[in-house]
């Protein structure tokens, strides 16, 4: 059986999530935090042989006092991350024990991930070297001026909106890091796209939202519970 090891990236400022003294991360929700919602699922894989996530050094003390026995009871390591999202990726890497042939990078936000999506991305990630779950993006696209103005419409033709998990063979994910982690990227894939190498795109699932504001995690509680 091919392993996976997975990194949880949990240590964003969660700045547009609104005023409240929990992170998004940390909020209930259908009664767990957020992220252990995806922690539980991958810790239960007998495909993934590691899990671990990446919070903020300001979250440790709270992080600790409340999730260090439940991390202990689903064998979840914990990684402080650095100044950028590549930083805190690039800790999480070095904490794993696991010597696992792939990575899975999934944002901790992201709650509605389910069995079926991390198989196939796997799988696909498995033949390929490199995979990712994404979305067709549905609507009209405009690029809009500083000035809130409509300067163009962008065709949607091949436009998908990116997901996690972005799953990578080992080796390609530490080579893309070690060669760009200090370049600006919003997600992995593009870092490993800089290598030349290509990335496969699997359909993800509208559940697999991944939660930036108070609607958010309100659609997201639907969605979980069925009701959407």
């Amino acid at each position: 059986m091919i392993k996976f090891s997975v990194i949880l990236p949990a240590a964003g400022r969660s700045t547009r999530f609104g005023g409240g003294e929990l992170k998004k991360v940390y909020v209930p929700l259908l009664g767990q935090p957020v992220w252990l919602h995806s922690a539980k699922r991958f810790a239960a894989r007998p495909d993934v042989s590691g899990v671990v996530i990446v919070i903020s050094p300001d979250d440790e003390d709270y992080f600790r006092e409340q999730f260090s026995s439940i991390c202990e009871e689903l064998g979840i390591q914990i990684a402080l991350g650095g100044e950028t999202r590549t930083d805190s990726i690039a800790n999480g890497i070095d904490a794993l024990d696991s010597t696992s042939e792939f990575l899975a990078i999934h944002d901790a936000a992201r709650p509605g991930i389910d069995d079926a999506m991390i198989d196939a991305v796997f799988n696909s990630a498995a033949g390929s070297g490199a995979a990712i779950l994404a979305l067709p993006v549905p609507g009209t696209l405009k690029r809009v001026s500083i000035e809130g103005k409509i300067v163009d419409t962008v065709p949607r033709e091949g436009i998908w909106e990116a997901q996690t998990p972005q799953v990578f063979r080992r080796q390609l994910i530490l080579e893309a890091y070690e060669k760009f982690a200090h370049e600006p990227a919003t997600d992995d894939a593009s870092l490993v796209e800089r290598l030349g190498h290509p990335v496969s795109v699997v359909r993800g699932a509208v559940q697999n939202l991944k939660i930036t504001t108070k609607h958010d995690l309100a659609v997201a509680e639907r969605l979980l519970a069925g009701e959407a």
